[in-house]
C-alpha cells in the first residue's frame, strides 16, 4: 500500500522567516509603523500571510488592524517579488527527502503561503517535479488548520490518511494533521517550541530531519 509524507513549507522544509519579515515589514513601513525584528516573525507566520500581517500590525501599534485591508495586496505583491529572499532548506532536509523517495514514499507540500509562492519556493529549492503535489493557499480551500486540503492531497496521492505522515513545526500543523486523521510529526528546528507541538497533539517530535526516516520505516512495517 502506498505511503506519503505531507510537509509544511515555512519552518519545516525551508527557513523562510527573512522573506516573510521583509515583505510584511515593508507593509508596516508603508503605513508609518516601524519594522519588527525578524525573529518575531517565527510567531507571526504559520496561519497565512494575511494573519502574519495582522499580527505584525497589532504588535506595531495598529491594535484594530485598520491598515489590514489596504495593506494585504501590497504585502502579497512584495512577497511575490522576493519570495526567495534569504530562503534556504534546513540542514539535512534535502538528503532526507531523497531517502524517503528511495523508500517509495509520495511527497507533498501543504502550505498556508500563497500558492504561487509555495510552488516557486518548493521548486526552486528542490527542483520542478520533485514533489508529487504542492499546494499553497488558494480560494479553493480554507487555510490550515482546516483539514480539507490535507484530505484532498491524500486522495490525490491515492494514499489513506492513516498512511500519511504529516510533518510541521507549529500548532496549526499539528491540528491540521490530527483533524485529517494523519500521523503528526512535529519538528523542533522550525519556528516554534517543543511545548507548542506537545500541547497540540504531536504524535511524534523530532529534532533532526533524518529522524523522520525511522518513523517512515515504522510506517512501512
Amino acid at each position: 500500500m502506498k505511503k506519503a509524507c505531507i510537509f509544511d513549507l515555512d519552518g519545516t522544509l525551508a527557513d523562510t522567516v527573512e522573506s516573510i519579515a521583509r515583505a510584511v515589514n515593508r507593509g508596516l513601513e508603508h503605513f508609518g509603523y516601524g519594522a519588527r525584528p525578524v525573529n518575531e516573525y517565527k510567531y507571526y507566520a504559520g496561519d497565512g500571510l494575511n494573519m502574519a500581517f495582522l499580527r505584525a500590525l497589532r504588535r506595531a501599534g495598529d491594535a484594530d488592524g485598520r491598515c489590514l485591508e489596504a495593506g494585504i495586496p501590497l504585502v502579497r505583491q512584495w512577497l511575490a517579488q522576493e519570495a526567495l529572499y534569504h530562503v534556504k532548506p534546513y540542514p539535512g532536509i534535502t538528503d532526507t527527502l531523497a531517502k524517503l523517495k528511495e523508500m517509495g514514499f509520495c511527497l507533498a507540500v501543504l502550505s498556508n503561503k500563497p500558492h504561487r509562492q509555495a510552488v516557486q519556493v518548493s521548486e526552486t529549492l528542490f527542483g520542478p517535479g520533485y514533489f508529487d503535489r504542492i499546494q499553497g493557499q488558494t480560494e479553493k480551500f480554507k487555510p490550515k488548520p482546516d483539514p480539507a486540503c490535507a484530505l484532498w492531497l491524500a486522495k490525490e496521492l491515492g494514499v489513506s490518511c492513516g498512511d500519511c505522515l504529516y510533518v510541521g513545526d507549529t500548532d496549526t500543523d499539528m491540528r491540521t494533521g490530527n483533524r485529517a486523521g494523519m500521523r503528526t510529526v512535529g519538528v523542533t528546528w522550525g519556528f516554534r517550541e517543543r511545548k507548542e507541538l506537545e500541547e497540540n497533539g504531536a504524535e511524534k517530535i523530532i529534532q533532526k530531519p533524518e529522524e523522520l526516516l525511522l518513523l517512515a520505516e515504522e510506517l512501512l512495517h
